[in-house]
């Protein structure tokens, strides 16, 4: 990332909020936490801790895609929260529009993927030595313009793991300057991809939420 320009400093919309957690909409361009160097500080944490001094962030978002992310109000959730989404018992949703038109209506993919060094922060395919990661896709409706949505479910939370996945299935999510081609980076003016669905047991109240946030695209 050569130069980091976030958007306004607005406060933070908070989407879901109680005494133990909150779950806050990421907007495009900013950064889930602070980058290296000066020019990097701004950021979703330091932004919500204005308001919520005791906040920690339980999970990231790619700078460029927004919606919902979670953030635990104390160690104790803290813990709590990163253990469920490590026996993978949160579930993640999240809608794209992605260039092409799918010939099936769904599907998995189960390619395992590496941090591909010389090139980083890219990943890729590596059947060898990469992490197993899984995707459930299903078509959402199919756009005039050769462009379609698509629902998104990752099983597994790799880095760019939705962003490889949809390219390796020759269908790369629109307005990515990392993995799309150029043609696909003009039909966009950011990546548009959202987290737009959170689903989890709550730590403490043993109740089921989901949060929900439409994708602004």
């Amino acid at each position: 990332m050569s130069t980091y320009s976030p958007p306004p400093d607005h406060t933070i919309p908070i989407v879901y909020e109680d005494e133990f957690l909150i779950v806050a909409n990421k907007p495009s361009g900013l950064l889930s936490v602070p980058g290296r160097g000066e020019d990097k500080q701004d950021c979703l944490i330091s932004r919500v801790q204005r308001t919520h001094p005791t906040a920690l962030i339980v999970h990231r978002l790619d700078m460029e895609t927004s919606g919902l992310i979670m953030l635990a109000l104390s160690p104790e959730i803290h813990k709590a929260l990163s253990i469920s989404f490590q026996c993978r018992t949160i579930n993640k949703q999240y809608h794209a529009i992605v260039d092409g038109h799918p010939e099936q209506s769904e599907g998995t993919i189960d390619l395992p993927l590496i941090a591909d060094w010389p090139n980083r922060p890219r990943q890729k395919v590596d059947f060898d030595v990469g992490k197993p990661s899984v995707t459930h896709w299903k078509l959402v409706d199919k756009i005039k313009g050769d462009s379609s949505r698509v629902e998104l479910t990752p099983i597994t939370g790799r880095s760019h793991q939705l962003r490889v996945h949809m390219l390796s299935i020759g269908h790369p999510i629109l307005g990515d300057s990392l993995y799309g081609d150029r043609e696909g980076q003009q039909k966009a003016s950011r990546l548009l991809l959202h987290a737009c669905s959170l689903g989890f047991s709550h730590p403490v109240k043993k109740q089921p939420i989901i949060v929900s946030d439409p994708a602004p695209f």
